[in-house]
């Protein structure tokens, strides 16, 4: 059975982009893989963040989670800072990782663009990725594609770690592409996003989900309702890929392409399935934000787990780097 690792920062409460574009993918992997999760809030400090809110934005992140299907029973959630082992073999890793490959990353120059001051935690996220999949000699990671970059820098990094200390240690990962196509957000303008005030809430209720998808944006050739549209490029039928049966979708394209009904039928019948859907996750998401040390309990078994995991590959990695081993108190 496969290792896998996958990781989501702590943002918040989840959203459709979020479950489309990663953790629905996760549910069904935790049933054929090895599964480790993980609320990589490490990662979220290189970004500007409020410290007085992080704590609770990760806490509800791994609330998400469990509520969207993840099953402790079935794969191991935890939170990044956890586990100490993710910082040290970040740092190790440093020595091998190539500086003109991190100043190429595009999400590197894309967010230093818009930074007055770029912080090195920044350029060095990707070197913390590597680490965090590294760490557990995870085989397989599901990414989207604009992931891809930084997966094969990570297995960069492990062919430089592993030609300079020890042929074969680390496994160079391979790319589980999520099947969804990328969700944008209910403006169609760019991806879904809390900060962007863009999105449906995984937990919100059926009345609110509709109010936001009514207005939301549609193919722009369909100025009346007698315009026929497109639905290749219309975000609301990506979005019914996601929740719509095969057969309905087909009637959704044909309806959409001969103006066979308006866009507020096509969002109604989204609506009706997305609620469905969401459901049940609702139900569980209050059992679990009613009992938060029940998450709490499920994070410390989590990094319990793994940390067995990430202390023996510590020891070999600084053994194998040459480290003086730490005399026994």
């Amino acid at each position: 059975m496969a290792r896998v690792f996958s990781g989501i920062q702590p943002s918040g409460e989840l959203h459709l982009g979020n479950y489309l574009g990663a953790v629905r993918n996760w549910v069904r992997l935790q049933d054929q893989h090895e599964c480790l999760f993980c609320v990589v809030d490490l990662h979220a400090i290189t970004q500007p963040y409020e410290p007085a809110t992080l704590g609770e934005r990760t806490l509800e992140m791994a609330t998400g989670l469990l509520a969207a299907g993840l099953d402790p029973a079935k794969c191991t959630v935890f939170v990044q800072s956890h586990v100490p082992e993710h910082s040290e073999l970040n740092w190790l890793l440093t020595t091998v990782a190539p500086l003109g490959e991190l100043e190429r990353q595009t999400q590197y120059k894309d967010k230093a663009q818009r930074q007055e001051s770029v912080p090195a935690g920044l350029l060095n996220y990707p070197i913390l990725q590597a680490a965090d999949v590294l760490l557990y000699k995870a085989e397989l990671v599901p990414v989207g594609e604009d992931q891809l970059q930084h997966l094969e820098l990570m297995r960069e990094i492990a062919r430089r770690w592993n030609h300079r200390f020890g042929a074969g240690y680390f496994p160079e990962p391979q790319a589980l592409l999520t099947p969804t196509k990328r969700v944008l957000g209910l403006d169609g303008q760019a991806k879904m996003s809390k900060s962007l005030g863009n999105t449906i809430g995984l937990f919100e209720d059926a009345d609110t989900i509709w109010e936001k998808l009514k207005p939301a944006a549609t193919d722009p050739a369909r100025v009346t309702r007698k315009d026929p549209g497109n639905p290749d490029i219309c975000n609301i039928f990506t979005i019914h890929q996601g929740f719509s049966t095969p057969a309905q979708q087909a009637d959704v394209a044909h309806k959409c392409r001969t103006a066979g009904w308006g866009c507020l039928d096509c969002k109604r019948l989204l609506a009706d399935n997305i609620i469905a859907a969401l459901a049940p996750m609702r139900e569980r998401h209050a059992r679990y934000r009613a009992d938060p040390e029940r998450v709490r309990a499920i994070l410390r078994d989590g990094a319990a787990r793994v940390r067995v995991i990430a202390r023996k590959t510590i020891t070999e990695v600084r053994a194998r780097m040459g480290l003086l081993e730490a005399a026994e108190d």
